[in-house]
């Protein structure tokens, strides 16, 4: 309400002095001053940008291949591990009892299996001296043979053992950061339950949706850069790694880049814009700055890259020394300046500063720098 009453109480006074003028006729309008862009720079590239949010390129989930007891857990979301780091632990005194009991047998079958050769070796000494039959000496060598077998089968059976002793410990494949935490301390666990989610901390991607027009412009290994969101100084390269070929809603493409490199302020959720560059439609365009057209125009990008969007802007004739409405059509953004393919030649005086107060064929006077 403050605004609109200060343009019309604006308006009032230009009436009365446009009142003043015509009963006097002996004072002119003042010219308006006019700051100008020279229309020089061109560019071949656009870029385009979208929101998105940063997200591990791969989570893996960790699980015990054994069953038991968890003992106490003490995990954070986020915290750093490193590779073979103990994560979590199952109560081991059962486990450490299963290796004592076979390691038990396995001494009891090495005894038989000691005695049974040992009675084969005597009866075969004395088979040779005609003390002994060969049926007894057969049946002394199956038994041993028979012993040799059940010793084979108690030593494998320590080796399960151990190894499930040694599979009570959860330890990280590799450096990461913990993504969650499936189970609480001291609960029962079965073998391939979730207990953990981990993530490396330098391979990190994005999603985010483009139209149709848009995403037959992309290829998997496009160059990419990624920008903090909280800390826009930090910009990242980075390359498209998927693309989708079935829209996720209505002409909305999904489309995956991935970080060629890390920064240790990255963490997974954090806020990102990626940028892309694209060829401008007309092969070049001439970069001004986003104050050459009224405020309140729409600065999203083209829908179409073949055809761009028109608007108006204020070019000086010096000849009037005036300034004319010419319609301009604009093929996209870069760096926060329009890239204008159409409507502007080179020396081309732009209007880049109070142009929502400008009109067609209004008295100008151009304004120097220092102004």
């Amino acid at each position: 309400m403050r605004r609109l009453a200060a343009v019309i109480g604006f308006g009032l006074i230009l009436a009365s002095c446009g009142e003043d003028d015509s009963r006097t006729g002996d004072i002119e309008p003042q010219a308006r001053g006019l700051k100008t862009c020279e229309v020089s720079e061109s560019e071949t590239n656009t870029v385009r940008r979208y929101p998105s949010v940063l997200q591990p390129s791969s989570i893996t989930s960790l699980s015990f291949e054994i069953s038991g007891k968890l003992e106490q857990v003490n995990l954070d979301v986020g915290q750093t591990v490193s590779k073979d780091e103990v994560l979590a632990r199952i109560d081991p005194r059962s486990l450490q009892t299963q290796v004592d009991n076979a390691r038990a047998a396995l001494n009891q079958a090495e005894v038989k299996t000691k005695n049974a050769r040992e009675d084969y070796e005597r009866k075969a000494k004395l088979l040779e001296q005609g003390v002994s039959t060969k049926a007894q000496t057969d049946e002394a060598q199956t038994n041993w043979k028979s012993n040799e077998a059940q010793e084979e089968q108690a030593r494998k059976q320590l080796e399960n053992a151990e190894q499930d002793l040694d599979r009570a410990d959860l330890k990280a494949p590799f450096d990461g950061i913990i993504g969650s935490v499936d189970m609480q301390s001291y609960t029962n666990v079965t073998a391939g339950s979730p207990v953990l989610t981990l993530y490396a901390d330098d391979e990190f991607e994005s999603a985010f949706t483009v139209s149709f027009d848009t995403v037959h412009q992309l290829a998997v290994g496009k160059p990419a850069n990624v920008r903090l969101a909280d800390d826009p100084s930090v910009v990242l390269a980075a390359h498209v790694s998927e693309l989708g070929s079935r829209a996720d809603t209505v002409s909305s493409f999904p489309v995956v880049v991935k970080l060629d490199e890390t920064n240790p302020l990255l963490k997974s959720g954090m806020a990102v814009e990626i940028a892309l560059e694209f060829t401008v439609p007309s092969g070049s365009g001439f970069t001004m700055p986003l104050t050459i057209i009224p405020m309140g125009s729409d600065l999203s990008a083209p829908k179409s890259t073949a055809e761009g969007d028109f608007g108006n802007a204020f070019v000086y004739d010096p000849e009037t020394e005036t300034v004319k409405s010419r319609s301009i059509r604009i093929g996209g953004l870069r760096d926060n300046q329009l890239i204008v393919i159409d409507g502007l030649e080179p020396g081309d005086l732009v209007a880049c500063a109070g142009v929502s107060f400008l009109r067609d064929g209004m008295k100008v006077r151009l304004l120097s720098d220092a102004q």
